[in-house]
């Protein structure tokens, strides 16, 4: 298990607004109010425009809020931190790096020696079932591969709080339906919390203890939904059908 200390992000009427092409102004975010604890799995999902994408952009400190306040146990996020790890849809892994050297980048970036580097980023490839494939280069991975080495990537920096931003949408369906098997694996055993984007409901359901459901033009956060089944959860379930008929009528009714 990773040495992470439990913490909450506390997000705090928090409003962004954007420039557009035209010259105009347009609310991305509108009056969010949101804590992710460490050790939970959250889920957001919503319409294309609502926000989410903003808002995780936000907790991970790439935009500063026009309105509002993001804090960690009350120390303000003002930029990037070795705290949060992002995985992103289109997996920005360097292309003349192996496996191995992509999830070793940010220990070189903080001035680990060679040897701890070296072994620390096997035990992440280790951990997402990629060891045998550390010195195969992206282009010689497949797709589902690939996003394990970016998470492999993201969690050797020993972070609290792991974003994804719709990290298994460019995948096919049963290479997604492993990713969520292995990434709740991986979730159970190191402990850390997940901010999870997708627009999947039948994924948000299946991974997450609590949906954010949000509703677009300004993005707001329209209601947080607990999702109170055991792991693991099968999808064929009568309280599994429940959840997601509930979690698609407030998904329906915010767009």
């Amino acid at each position: 298990m990773l040495d992470v200390t439990r913490a909450t992000v506390h997000i705090k009427n928090v409003s962004k607004l954007y420039a557009t092409s035209d010259g105009k102004a347009t609310w991305a975010l509108e009056n969010a109010s949101l804590d992710l604890t460490v050790g939970e799995f959250v889920c957001a999902i919503g319409p294309s425009g609502c926000g989410k994408t903003t808002l995780l952009n936000l907790i991970a400190g790439f935009n500063q809020p026009t309105i509002g306040t993001l804090d960690i146990d009350g120390i303000a996020i003002t930029g990037p931190g070795p705290d949060r790890g992002v995985v992103f849809q289109e997996y920005a892994l360097f292309p003349w790096m192996t496996a191995k050297g992509n999830v070793e980048f940010g220990l070189r970036m903080s001035g680990v020696a060679a040897n701890a580097r070296s072994a620390q980023s096997l035990d992440f490839l280790r951990m997402v079932g990629l060891e045998r494939a550390a010195d195969r280069y992206p282009y010689e991975l497949s797709g589902g591969m690939r996003q394990r080495v970016a998470v492999a990537r993201a969690l050797v920096n020993h972070p609290r709080l792991l974003l994804m931003d719709e990290p298994f949408a460019a995948v096919d369906a049963m290479t997604r339906a492993s990713l969520q098997d292995e990434l709740l694996r991986i979730w159970q055993k190191v402990g850390i919390g997940i901010f999870f984007i997708t627009h999947n409901i039948e994924e948000a359901v299946f991974l997450a203890q609590k949906i954010v459901v949000m509703s677009p033009h300004p993005g707001r956060i329209k209601q947080v939904v607990t999702v109170d089944l055991p792991y693991p959860r099968d999808r064929a379930s009568p309280e599994f059908g429940r959840l997601y008929s509930e979690v698609r009528d407030v998904f329906e009714h915010s767009a």
